[in-house]
């Protein structure tokens, strides 16, 4: 059991790009896109059975013949100015009290993404998810930047539309990054391999919504899409966008009058204060959308 690999590439110290399922699927959005803007192939794989209970079972003639799991897939691509891999699995191994990463499989699972990186001199790993943000849908997401050294925060408020975490926050230096986007990037540390996560922002009042993301995973990409000093179609994203705009303003429409009232607040708030909005107000929030998103299970 461990990674399978179908090709020995030379590669010139490569960045890897990481993504899998999250909130909104943001960061999965942003790295397969720019996966496919750029054709890379495929590498190899980690194989499942440690990790993974199948997603279904196949018969053929009332004969069990196989079963399909999620993947965990690498690919790579050689350019012009710097080498790329790319790691995107369908899913976290998570247990079932919970969509994200734990426990023993989930070090694991960290540990052979980096295996790969160290076989292939990466340059730097960057895991790419969502941050929850004290925002309105109607304003540009941003991205949220952390890095698991010091020498790389200069770098990173560089990069377009992107500030460091506790500067978006507003609260300190205190933060949280929770799945494989953060135990990735801490385990990176441990084995000696610089790292950033970069996280596009989604308001806090649809982090529930089983629904993409696409507005955070476009300005994701164009971030991402600059690290790697790549031009990738402006608006690759925008069909899916302009697609879950609809879904959203649904969602945002069935709030109660109350809630709307204050979620329409934000939208004169001079960004990048969040601090502005107070402490109460956000308390109030998550307690009254949190009631209507159980009332709305209920009655599902």
């Amino acid at each position: 059991m461990g990674v399978i690999l179908h090709k020995e590439p030379e590669l010139n110290h490569p960045d890897m790009f990481v993504g899998w399922p999250g909130i909104g699927n943001i960061g999965l959005i942003a790295v397969d896109t720019l996966r496919q803007s750029v054709q890379a192939e495929e590498l190899g794989e980690i194989e499942p059975y440690d990790f993974f209970y199948p997603n279904k079972v196949i018969l053929r003639g009332s004969i069990l013949t196989e079963m399909e799991f999620p993947t965990s897939k690498f690919y790579y691509k050689r350019l012009a100015n710097r080498d790329l891999l790319f790691f995107i699995g369908e899913e976290q191994p998570a247990t079932r009290e919970t969509i994200y990463a734990e426990g023993a499989r989930a070090y694991e699972m960290a540990n052979l993404v980096l295996d790969t990186a160290l076989r292939f001199n990466c340059r730097r790993i960057y895991t790419c998810g969502a941050a929850v943000a004290i925002t309105h849908h109607q304003l540009p997401p941003r991205v949220w930047g952390v890095a698991n050294q010091p020498d790389l925060l200069k770098e990173i408020r560089g990069y377009p539309n992107t500030i460091l975490m506790n500067e978006a926050e507003g609260r300190g230096n205190e933060g949280s990054i929770t799945g494989l986007n953060g135990l990735l990037l801490g385990v990176a540390k441990q084995r000696g391999i610089p790292g950033a996560s970069l996280l596009g922002e989604i308001p806090d009042y649809l982090s529930r919504v089983p629904v993409p993301y696409p507005r955070a995973s476009q300005a994701l990409l164009e971030t991402i899409s600059a690290v790697c000093r790549l031009n990738i179609k402006p608006g690759i994203l925008s069909d899916m966008v302009g697609q879950m705009a609809t879904v959203v303003d649904n969602v945002y429409g069935q709030f109660p009058p109350d809630i709307k009232e204050r979620l329409e607040q934000r939208k004169q708030v001079v960004r990048p204060r969040p601090e502005a909005i107070t402490e109460e107000d956000q308390v109030w929030l998550k307690d009254h959308i949190d009631d209507f998103f159980k009332k709305g299970d209920k009655n599902a």
